[in-house]
């Protein structure tokens, strides 16, 4: 059973940032792709960002610019960097790791909230 340790998520005012962090159970290397999802209250769940192995990364339109997502192999992390936050980006912040089949973080809760 694969788990994601998620860490990071909290309160900000708008124009302010945000670091998630997410842990796998197991090596980065044994999955395809990571990535970040949100989902806002009576929203689905939709795709942040997300990094593939080979570290080629991917945004949604409304993100690009203003969020970062990242890798430390050594530290077996991968980081959303999010800056300019604004109160459209408060949501469920969800973890994702994909390897034949997908596997879920917690999440963990951003307010973007003057």
């Amino acid at each position: 059973q694969v788990q994601l340790v998620e860490s990071g998520g909290g309160l900000a005012q708008p124009g302010g940032s945000l670091r998630l962090s997410c842990r796998p159970s197991r090596s980065i290397f044994t999955f395809d792709a990571m990535g970040w999802y949100r989902q806002a209250p009576g929203k689905q769940r939709d795709v942040v960002a997300t990094i593939t192995n080979g570290g080629r990364t991917n945004y949604t339109a409304s993100v690009k610019g203003r969020f970062t997502i990242s890798r430390n192999n050594a530290k077996n992390t991968v980081y959303l960097q999010m800056n300019s936050l604004n109160p459209e980006d408060t949501a469920v912040y969800y973890c994702n790791a994909h390897a034949l089949l997908d596997y879920w973080g917690q999440g963990t809760q951003v307010t973007v909230s003057a």
